[in-house]
């Protein structure tokens, strides 16, 4: 079987499997894209109980009973690492609620009542008796002192029953009685015998000692302490494996004391270190957007590849809905999660996706320009076969980069990792095999061949040809192209240095909230209004065109309502919740560690890997490039005044594998030039191979700014930033890879 007829039926296979998932498997979306609010929990040490894998896995089932009992249509509960906890409620705009109920530990005891403290004499000897703090103290092992429903102290003893003991509950109203809201308990197993002996020896202290009380404590608070009925005997107490918890409950009071219940205690304590809610309009709209962005600057992309490229360009578009096709029937048949930065990376991709073909079509341009018997069909093999290593290495720097956003970031940002990555790798599946394919089939027929013309390689291009004509020698001018990237450095050092970098709540830790309103709320007014509702320290800054944001290091749940009764009034229209973002400190503090070692750990992994397939000289140059287009890029953000959050973050381990995939690029026409003309010098091969990468550069360039600028104009506020990221550093990157990087290889040489 022939090598083209082996690469058809794997492009036809790889295809009809992707129709497959892509009709038969609905997408993920994230909560950013469908609304609701997502909940990490950290599990934390106790006396007796070490955080950990395992304990764990126990907190996620108990914290599941809780969820389903919230009655949140689709919930999600995963572990994450250890001692982390996801959980994701779509649809649910208030997270007060969802954080009380989870987040509550649920150590329910029933204790017996010893009786109260003893009174002594106030200081003065006059007055009324105040408890001793020795009477205090505990008289047996295991006591304690706890105030009552009512406020009152009691001395209780060890517990004789936990939630272990307990096989469910459930809240009900007195209708008959009028005695309001109570809990019902029943007990299972030995919890029956416990609270029948607990019961039976209260029932044999006489009516009115505090001592014929039994105490029900959840998380060391008295949520009811009734007397046990008169009717109860002594040392037989209350059989029939049920009781009621009574203590003036409200309707939702009862309600959440018996899903703790039911869901049983927690294992450890577990604490809420991010919360994120978005509204299900704003992800509506995202949606819409990057739609929009995604057609538009889908369309203009291939208006262009088809102008310079004609009948291959074509064919390249084909291949390109092809690329959009296994892109998404991947992402799903992976059950990867779509977020909205994911998305974003969705539509960037497509673009990324036009530079194999460029390679490829600009390799295939080259070959039938220098070669003595023209002939397409070898044109474009050969163009696909040297076009191979500058695929491979470009795409491996840019996989490193996305696998670092897995790895080390977290949220929506970790989304955007995993869809670059499928979109890394179903872009050389749509160039390597589907492009090559459409392009050797339409080579080989008689009506193209005796056109040349019309395939779009059988001309070098009007780029190409100018440079031709004038051969500059750019490379004469290296050290100046240097002076001029070290004076930008000086500037983006400065912006950074001294206007500072707004660090968002990713990295920071407190709390972000962004509002909208039916009736005008500019940010002064706003800006007043959460003032006098007691948060004069809060930063309150206009977000998009008619929204605010609230930034503030403390805020809980209840003051989050607070603020928009507050903007309510102010305004006298309805305030609506956009989106709210929670970081714990410790989180904060981590995911700022996480970014640095990132870059790190990006700048270590590229150089490694560019030192083996090059020259160290080569891999020194182009990792040096990458750190000028990062602090570059930091550096314009920081004179701008934008956010440096985990968009940003994602947008900047982008950049990095541009900026490489660029500097590749060169590079390797630097490696394939030296080994066959030494004799013309190491400046003279790489100014020769900066000339010869120019039209690939520029076209690739000009593919990703279509796409860039639409997602930049359409996109809505959550994606600008992160547009006009990347498009900062395609054009510095582009600059650097021939500018920077070449002249830095030359000084090492």
């Amino acid at each position: 079987m022939s090598a083209p007829l082996v690469r058809a039926l794997l492009a036809l296979g790889i295809l009809a499997g992707s129709v497959y998932f892509a009709v038969s498997t609905p997408a993920r979306l994230g909560l950013d894209l469908r609304g609701g609010t997502q909940i990490v929990l950290e599990t934390q040490d106790s006396p007796t109980v070490k955080a950990g894998q395992e304990s764990t896995d126990r907190a996620v089932e108990v914290l599941r009973r809780r969820v389903d009992a919230l009655g949140v249509a689709e919930p999600s509960l995963t572990r994450s690492g250890d001692r982390r906890i996801i959980v994701e409620l779509p649809g649910l705009q208030d997270p007060r609620e969802a954080a009380e109920v989870i987040g509550r530990t649920a150590q329910l005891t029933f204790h017996p009542v010893l009786g109260v403290p003893e009174p002594t004499p106030s200081p003065s000897g006059t007055g009324s008796p105040s408890p001793s703090p020795t009477s205090s103290a505990p008289a047996v092992e295991g006591e304690i002192v706890v105030e009552d429903e009512d406020g009152q102290p009691l001395r209780l003893g060890p517990p004789e029953l936990t939630g272990d003991g307990v096989e469910g509950a459930q809240a009900a109203i007195d209708s008959l009685g009028g005695g309001g809201w109570y809990v019902t308990v029943d007990f299972k197993g030995d919890g029956q015998e416990a609270w029948e002996r607990l019961t039976g020896e209260a029932a044999c202290q006489p009516p009115g000692d505090p001592r014929r009380r039994v105490a029900i404590v959840l998380d060391d608070e008295v949520i009811s302490s009734p007397q046990v009925d008169p009717s109860v005997a002594c040392d037989v107490g209350i059989t029939g494996g049920s009781t009621q918890i009574t203590g003036r409950f409200t309707t939702e009071e009862a309600k959440e004391l018996a899903v703790l219940i039911r869901g049983g205690a927690l294992p450890v304590p577990v604490e809420v270190i991010e919360q994120r809610t978005v509204g299900p309009t704003l992800g509506a709209e995202a949606i819409d957007a990057s739609a929009k962005a995604a057609v538009i600057g889908v369309a203009l992309t291939s208006i262009f590849i088809v102008v310079v490229y004609r009948l291959l360009g074509g064919l390249a578009v084909v291949a390109l809905a092809g690329y959009a096709l296994i892109s998404y029937a991947a992402l799903v048949a992976l059950g990867a999660t779509l977020t909205l930065p994911g998305l974003a990376g969705f539509v960037l991709a497509i673009g990324m996706a036009i530079d194999a073909n460029v390679l490829v079509f600009e390799r295939a341009r080259e070959e039938y320009e220098s070669a003595k018997k023209k002939s397409l069909r070898t044109a474009v093999s050969t163009g696909f076969a040297k076009a191979w290593s500058a695929i491979i290495d470009s795409n491996v720097t840019t996989l490193l980069a996305a696998g670092l956003l897995f790895f080390l970031a977290s949220g929506p940002v970790r989304g955007f990792g995993v869809t670059l990555s499928i979109g890394v790798l179903a872009s050389m599946v749509s160039a390597l095999i589907v492009t090559r394919v459409l392009a050797e089939w339409a080579v080989g027929q008689r009506a193209v061949m005796t056109r040349p013309p019309m395939t779009g390689i059988a001309a070098p291009g009007r780029v190409r040809t100018w440079l031709s004509e004038r051969d500059p020698d750019l490379m004469r001018h290296g050290r100046r192209f240097l002076a001029g990237s070290l004076l930008v450095l000086v500037l983006a050092g400065a912006g950074i240095f001294w206007r500072g970098l707004d660090l968002g709540v990713e990295f920071t830790g407190g709390r972000l909230v962004e509002y909208s309103s039916s009736a005008t709320l500019d940010v002064d007014t706003a800006r007043e209004a959460v003032g006098d509702a007691g948060f004069p320290r809060a930063v309150v800054q206009e977000s998009g065109e008619d929204n605010v944001s609230v930034r503030t290091g403390d805020l809980t749940n209840d003051d989050v309502v607070t603020i928009e009764r507050a903007l309510e009034e102010a305004t006298g229209g309805e305030v609506t919740k956009e989106r709210d973002e929670l970081i714990g400190p410790s989180l904060g503090d981590e995911l700022r560690n996480k970014a640095l070692i990132a870059l790190a750990v990006a700048l270590g992994a590229q150089l490694l890997y560019l030192a083996v397939r090059f020259r160290w000289t080569l891999g020194a140059s182009a990792v040096a490039a990458m750190a000028h287009d990062v602090i570059v890029l930091v550096g314009v953000f920081a004179w701008l005044g934008k956010p440096i959050d985990g968009v940003f973050l994602a947008a900047l381990l982008t950049v990095i594998g541009y900026s490489v995939n660029d500097s590749v690029v060169v590079f390797d026409r630097v490696r394939e030039l030296w080994a066959v003309r030494r004799a013309d010098g190491f400046p003279r091969v790489v100014n020769t191979a900066v000339l010869q990468t120019v039209p690939r550069t520029v076209n690739t360039g000009l593919g990703a700014v279509f796409i860039l600028s639409a997602l930049a104009v359409l996109g809505g506020d959550s994606l600008t930033d992160f547009a006009v990221a990347l498009l900062i550093g395609i054009l510095v990157g582009t600059y650097s890879s021939m500018f920077t990087a070449s002249p830095i290889a030359i000084e090492l040489e």
